[in-house]
């Protein structure tokens, strides 16, 4: 009997979050002035100060825009002025951050949609066999669906605090979610928008993470801050938690091999973790800097663990059956923090997460050049992307979180 509940879900209209006007979480480090008092009770109530005082600066236009993708303050046009202009005056456009942004001859295309539900933090999309894009809204606690080819868009609330961090799917197109506050995996069944959600069978299992499914249909998990991995058999329902070896490796993103082995990213040891899928014993393999922190992983078609050295600005490569391990620059240097990636056509895409604007970076294994480009919010380059994953056409699915926006990279020569 399969462990969980059944809810039915209904559908959002696209309203505005309340928590954006929340207490301020900080009501430090900006400077004084008349809108002072309305964009610490605005802003801080969803992020810290650190958020605007490290961004690119913007002129009012640019900052209406993107606050714009974060909250709806049409009902107070005064107030809005004013911050804007605040903003303006304080934090114009500034290239303190700035990606070193490298030519080259690839050519790509960004298409984005904006979510409904306004700071909802929309990330992970995936592509389903039907050609819909589904989402994760972990501050909306929602999933959501895009219909490409006519810009529809569906929002579908889960069950309260789930908040999920990520959307995966299923052979048989379920799509399932992570409830990272709440320890629970959900699944979503889009023909009858019901959802079956299974319960961490241990208490100290707090945080399920990144979801994947293996080639036999079992799904594997990470849990980041309860430093473990896990197994979800949704036939019987039974789930399986296993430790990591280092403490506080925190896992975080994760692959399935082409022997069906999962791969495992440390994001706070300087690791990799090869699992067996029957007896879910651990295999860590060292990476040479210790001060190496890992987000994301893929693998290529030779077998060959490619991973973003996120701590100290590199991506690099392990090949399991050498045991080789190679490491590359980020073009923006050792601050650039690489976070999202994915092999695509045996190419190697990643962004760098702190530069503003967060670039999306090309590299070639064969020719060992890179190429970068701005990854777009609309009329202005603001956001982050924590994980991208290819779609079925070839191209690329990456998001930016902190604007709303999912984003789709067509990539190749007709491209233009």
């Amino acid at each position: 009997m399969v462990r969980g509940w059944r809810i039915r879900l209904h559908f959002i209209s696209a309203a505005i979050l309340s928590a954006m006007t929340g207490a301020p979480a900080s009501a430090t480090e900006l400077p004084d002035g008349e809108a002072l008092g309305f964009v610490e009770g605005v802003c801080t109530g969803c992020h810290g100060v650190s958020t605007i005082t490290g961004s690119s600066g913007y002129d009012a236009q640019g900052w209406l825009d993107l606050t714009s993708t974060m909250i709806d303050l049409s009902g107070v046009p005064e107030e809005r002025a004013q911050a804007m202009e605040y903003l303006a005056l304080h934090f114009p456009p500034n290239r303190d951050r700035a990606p070193d942004l490298r030519p080259g001859d690839a050519l790509i295309r960004f298409t984005e949609w904006v979510t409904p539900t306004l700071g909802q933090r929309s990330r992970d999309p995936i592509e389903a066999e039907d050609g819909s894009i589904w989402w994760a809204g972990q501050w909306g606690n929602l999933i959501g669906r895009i219909n490409p080819e006519t810009g529809e868009m569906t929002e579908y609330l889960l069950p309260p605090d789930s908040m999920p961090h990520s959307v995966t799917l299923d052979a048989s197109g379920n799509v399932w979610y992570t409830g990272n506050k709440n320890g629970t995996i959900g699944k979503f069944d889009p023909a009858t928008e019901e959802i079956t959600v299974f319960d961490m069978p241990d208490p100290k299992a707090r945080d399920p993470h990144t979801a994947i499914f293996d080639a036999n249909g079992i799904l594997w998990f990470t849990l980041q801050q309860s430093n473990m991995i896990g197994r979800l058999d949704p036939g019987s329902g039974d789930i399986r938690l296993a430790r990591m070896k280092t403490p506080g490796a925190r896992p975080y993103g994760i692959k399935i091999d082409a022997e069906g082995f999962p791969w495992i990213a440390c994001n706070g040891s300087n690791c990799l973790v090869r699992v067996d899928p029957e007896t879910m014993a651990l295999t860590e393999v060292k990476l040479p800097h210790p001060k190496t922190k890992v987000r994301r992983l893929d693998i290529d078609s030779d077998g060959n663990i490619w991973f973003v050295n996120s701590s100290l600005g590199r991506i690099g490569r392990f090949q399991p059956d050498t045991g080789e391990i190679t490491e590359w620059p980020s073009p923006s240097g050792p601050d650039s923090h690489p976070y999202a990636l994915a092999v695509v056509d045996g190419i190697v895409w990643y962004n760098e997460s702190r530069r503003r604007p967060d670039a999306l970076v090309r590299f070639d294994p064969a020719t060992e050049q890179f190429q970068s480009w701005a990854i777009p919010s609309g009329e202005v380059y603001a956001g982050i992307v924590r994980h991208m994953r290819p779609a079925r056409d070839g191209g690329l699915l990456i998001h930016q979180s902190s604007t709303n926006r999912i984003i789709k990279v067509d990539i190749g020569p007709a491209v233009d």
